[in-house]
């Protein structure tokens, strides 16, 4: 089983501003304020968090290959 990446780099779409964040290991982040924009992001349909929709590595849940929180 390989290691589980605990960071990811969320890239806001509405104007691009990136954060790297320290990804929570037992619950899903369902609500993410872009600190450049203020926008609230969301998971888009079909996704458990914001990780999965916004991030470059997906939640551990998702990568242990378990189901997410949803």
């Amino acid at each position: 089983m390989s290691d589980v990446i605990a960071k990811s780099t969320i890239t806001c779409p509405e104007c691009g501003y990136q954060s790297t964040d320290e990804m929570p290991t037992n619950a899903c982040q369902w609500f993410y304020d872009c600190e450049g924009c203020g926008a609230v992001l969301k998971p888009k349909p079909g996704d458990c968090c914001v990780y999965c929709s916004y991030g470059d590595v997906k939640c551990p849940p998702i990568q242990a290959g378990k189901a997410c929180c949803g």
